[in-house]
């Protein structure tokens, strides 16, 4: 069994009680920027006080590292895509399965399922937040991963990145497959954020941001504690880009495939129908559709080479009645 050490990055309390904000870091071992930004995170809120006596907190926050093992070796995965595992049949198999006989990212999985329920039970919130960061193999613009419902959309939208719908039904077995109210008893709120490209120490600095963002969101610490460059970062790096975009088409990757995506793409690149992308054992790869190319794939593992999305009109996106975001009052 992994010891639970290992896997908390860190944890802060708050004078008030609030919303658990869990985050989850480098859920693939090569995707760093998230575990580090999450490493000066803590070392930020726990100096915040000292430096600003009026800081007051509000909830929990709690940072978690995704693949342990991956980590160490900085690999993506070993035998399973971690991010890829997290469905209602293999979760059944790996509760129930002898430690000893679960794999690499089975053992990672039960872990990971494990440190989360045991901090809800522990702190109790009305409302569950789940940040998820990542970071992508090409460059490119940031982007949001949401679910269809209305908080998640909300608190992508204030993460002032590209919020794109609709990737749940080009994926499958995410943490946001997982983390909904069909399997917690509390209001919870899921959503990715990619934060730009692996290496690229800018993806730490728009990851920070990106947490402090959700934090003043769901109502952790108010908006007169958040520095506006956090805003501007994220502001900056997504200029021109769409604010809502639609997932339109999956290139998936089947093992023995030989998937190469042809040299130079980036994130929100325009391609044209019939533009060759893309090379495997049966030759050329071509856009089956015009969009907007997302995640093209410049790393030996994973299982989707690219994806295809289209620019929506931000006033489609489904708004409340009254202005209150998530977890504020």
């Amino acid at each position: 069994m992994i010891e639970m050490g290992k896997r908390l990055i860190g944890r802060y309390t708050g004078q008030h009680k609030g919303p658990l904000m869990i985050c989850l870091g480098a859920m693939h071992g090569n995707e760093l920027a998230g575990l580090r930004a999450l490493e000066l995170l803590f070392k930020m809120i726990e100096v915040e006080p000292i430096t600003n006596p009026d800081f007051v907190f509000s909830g929990r926050v709690v940072g978690f590292k995704g693949n342990l093992q991956a980590i160490e070796q900085r690999v993506r995965y070993f035998r399973e895509d971690l991010n890829r595992i997290w469905t209602k049949e293999i979760i059944h198999e790996v509760m129930t399965t002898p430690l000893e006989e679960l794999s690499f990212e089975r053992l990672e999985l039960r872990e990971l399922i494990r440190a989360c329920h045991l901090e809800i039970a522990n702190y109790e919130p009305e409302k569950i937040i789940i940040l998820d960061l990542h970071t992508t193999s090409c460059e490119g613009g940031i982007f949001s991963i949401v679910r269809e419902d209305l908080d998640s959309i909300e608190l992508g939208v204030e993460l002032h990145a590209p919020v794109v719908r609709g990737m749940l039904n080009g994926l499958e077995g995410t943490t946001l497959h997982y983390f909904n109210e069909e399997h917690f008893n509390t209001s919870i709120t899921s959503i990715s954020f990619e934060s730009g490209q692996h290496e690229n120490p800018l993806s730490i600095n728009r990851a920070i941001a990106a947490i402090i963002n959700c934090m003043r969101t769901v109502g952790c610490v108010d908006g007169k504690y958040v520095e506006n460059h956090h805003d501007k970062l994220l502001i900056d790096h997504s200029r021109n880009l769409p604010k809502v975009a639609q997932l339109i088409y999956t290139h998936r990757i089947e093992p023995g495939d030989a998937f190469v995506m042809r040299p130079g793409y980036k994130n929100f690149d325009y391609i044209q129908e019939g533009e060759e992308l893309a090379d495997d054992k049966n030759g050329v790869i071509k856009a089956k559709c015009g969009g907007l190319l997302l995640m093209p794939l410049y790393q030996p593992l994973g299982q989707d080479g690219f994806f295809v999305i289209e620019r929506h009109d931000p006033s489609t996106l489904p708004r409340r009645e009254s202005a209150k975001m998530v977890g504020q009052s």
